[in-house]
C-alpha cells in the first residue's frame, strides 16, 4: 500500500511535470508551492468524498440485505424545512430546500391497514453517516418490538459527495433535518402520529435533546446515550484542533461568542423539557466526557424537570458502552427499550 507521504509527493509531481499546476507568472516560488499545495488538498477531498461515496454504496446493500428477514427496507429523498446553503444570494435556486436522504425499515410482522409506533434514529458523529456498524443491533432490537424506523442523513453526512457534507449547520438547520425526516415519516409510513419516539447517541443524542427541547409536542419518548450537551464545556476539555473544527462550524471560537455556543447547547433549553426523556452515560467516556452529561441532568433537575437517567461507573466500551455485544450493552439497550413501551406502546 502506498503511503499518504508517497502519495502527495506523487501527485505533486504529477501535476508539476503536466503543467497543470503552474500558476501565472510561473517564477514565484512560494506561489507555486502555494498553489501546488491547493490544488492537492482538492484531490484529497476528491478522494475522501469518493471513497465515502462507496462506502455508502456498500453500507446500503448491507441495510437490505441484513434486514431483510425482519424488515421492508427502503431509502427515500425529500426535502428539509431549511435550505441549503448557497454563497449566492442572487444564484439559480436560492433559497431551495436542501434535498435530504433516510432509510426506513417496516416490520414484517406489521399487518395491513396497522400503524405502528415510529422511532426516529438519529446517527451519531459530527461528519459521519447511519451506518450498520454502530446501529444495526439497536435497530432490530426496535423492529422486534413492532416500531417502525425513520433514520435521517441530516446535512453534513458522509457518503453523499462534497456539497452536503459542507453543509453542515452544527445545532442550527441540522436539527431541523432530523424534524424534517420525523414529519415526512408521520405523512408517509404506516405509523401513529401520536406515538413518535426519538433517540441517539453522541450527536445523535445531541439532536434527540434539540428536538424534543423545540418541538416538545412532536414526540412522546426521547432517550439521548452519551450525548453532547454542553458546548462551552467541551470547549474546554478538548484540544487545539478539535476547537478550531467548532470556529469552522460557527465562525468564531468559544470565547469569541459564548452566547452562540450556549445557544446551541442542549443543558441551557432544559426549562423546555415536556418529553419524557432517558438519558444514559458512563464515567470512562472518553469522547463525551461525563462532566457534560452531568451538567444537563443538573440542569433539568434545577428546572424541575422530571425525567430518568442512569449514570454507569467505568463501564466497558466508554463512550460505546451499549452499543456493543457485551452482557450489560444488552441489559442496558432493554432498559431502553422499556422505557420507550411506557410512553409508545
Amino acid at each position: 500500500m502506498i503511503s499518504r507521504p508517497a502519495f502527495l509527493l506523487a501527485t505533486i509531481l504529477a501535476m508539476a511535470t503536466s503543467g497543470f499546476a503552474q500558476p501565472p507568472g510561473g517564477d514565484d516560488k512560494d506561489a507555486t508551492i502555494a498553489s501546488l499545495q491547493a490544488q492537492v488538498r482538492r484531490l484529497q477531498s476528491q478522494q475522501m468524498h469518493q471513497g465515502q461515496e462507496v462506502q455508502k454504496d456498500i453500507d446500503d446493500w448491507m441495510w437490505f440485505s441484513r434486514m431483510s428477514d425482519i424488515a421492508k427496507v427502503d431509502k427515500v429523498r425529500f426535502t428539509s424545512s431549511k435550505p441549503a446553503r448557497m454563497s449566492n444570494p442572487t444564484g439559480q435556486g436560492y433559497g431551495n430546500p436542501l434535498i435530504l436522504s433516510a432509510y426506513t425499515f417496516i416490520p414484517l410482522s406489521l399487518k395491513l391497514a396497522q400503524k405502528a409506533p415510529l422511532i426516529v434514529m438519529v446517527h451519531e458523529g459530527v461528519h459521519n453517516n447511519f451506518d450498520t456498524t454502530q446501529n444495526l443491533r439497536a435497530a432490530r432490537e426496535l423492529l422486534a418490538e413492532g416500531y417502525v424506523i425513520v433514520a435521517p442523513e441530516y446535512r453534513g453526512s458522509t457518503g453523499y459527495g462534497g456539497y452536503f457534507y459542507d453543509q453542515i449547520d452544527y445545532g442550527g438547520a441540522e436539527i431541523d433535518d432530523t424534524y424534517s425526516a420525523r414529519n415526512w415519516a408521520v405523512e408517509n409510513l404506516p405509523v401513529d402520529p401520536l406515538k413518535v419516539g426519538i433517540l441517539g447517541w453522541s450527536h445523535g443524542g445531541y439532536h434527540t435533546l434539540l428536538n424534543i427541547m423545540t418541538w416538545p409536542k412532536a414526540y412522546q419518548a426521547a432517550y439521548a446515550g452519551v450525548p453532547v450537551a454542553d458546548l462551552i464545556a467541551r470547549m474546554g476539555y478538548k484540544t487545539n484542533g478539535y476547537r478550531a473544527i467548532y470556529e469552522g462550524f460557527l465562525g468564531k471560537s468559544a470565547d469569541q461568542n459564548v452566547a452562540e455556543y450556549k445557544k446551541r447547547s442542549p443543558y441551557a433549553h432544559a426549562a423546555k423539557l415536556e418529553t419524557p426523556l432517558l438519558i444514559h452515560t458512563t464515567t470512562n467516556d472518553e469522547d463525551v466526557n461525563v462532566l457534560e452529561v452531568e451538567h444537563l441532568i443538573d440542569s433539568l433537575k434545577a428546572a424541575g424537570k422530571k425525567f430518568d437517567y442512569k449514570i454507569y461507573e467505568n463501564a466497558p466500551g466508554g463512550h460505546y458502552f451499549n452499543r456493543i455485544d457485551t452482557p450489560l450493552a444488552r441489559e442496558s439497550r432493554k432498559d431502553v427499550l422499556a422505557f420507550l413501551a411506557k410512553y409508545l406502546k
